[in-house]
């Protein structure tokens, strides 16, 4: 499968995030406010970088909450670019959401629910640059650093089921 800048550049904060998270030394290892507000900004594209990415396991969890065959799921709501699955763009908004919710949040894919806790959110400029576009930032409890982790290595390994 040929790698495009998009999947190197993502390994590459994946790995630099793993790095930062085993020395202990990240901005986020005393935890971070961040409470889901239900706006929906996180639901809007932004081009390729907002691209859903989908593993075998969310299209199978995705086809079962609408009640159809996973190929069928795929044919229909997916496109593979560059080897890779995800859900076609039918405009800037995702086409799960209605009404700034997700109408399908029970099997939403393993990228939306792990956000904003990705690894290449994971550093100070990232983060400030997310906050900016992200009401639940800031707010809401301290998410512990463990939690963080968990939700780190959840998406770190659909990464690498793509």
């Amino acid at each position: 499968m040929p790698r495009t800048v998009r999947q190197s550049s993502r390994r590459a904060a994946h790995r630099q995030a793993a790095a930062g998270d085993r020395r202990g030394s990240g901005w986020w290892h005393q935890g971070v406010r961040f409470a889901c507000q239900g706006s929906g900004n996180c639901c809007v594209s932004r081009g390729a970088w907002g691209w859903v990415y989908l593993t075998l396991e969310d299209r199978r969890r995705l086809a079962r909450q609408l009640g159809i065959p996973t190929r069928q799921f795929t044919r229909e709501y997916c496109e593979k670019t560059d080897g890779l699955f995800h859900l076609i763009e039918s405009g800037p908004e995702c086409m799960f959401l209605a009404g700034r919710r997700c109408t399908v949040y029970e099997a939403r894919p393993t990228q939306c629910r792990t956000w904003p806790f990705w690894p290449e959110n994971m550093n100070a400029r990232a983060w400030a640059a997310i906050a900016a576009g992200c009401p639940g930032i800031g707010r809401g409890g301290i998410v512990p650093v463990e939690e963080i982790r968990r939700i780190l290595r959840e998406q770190r390994a659909s990464t690498a089921r793509l």
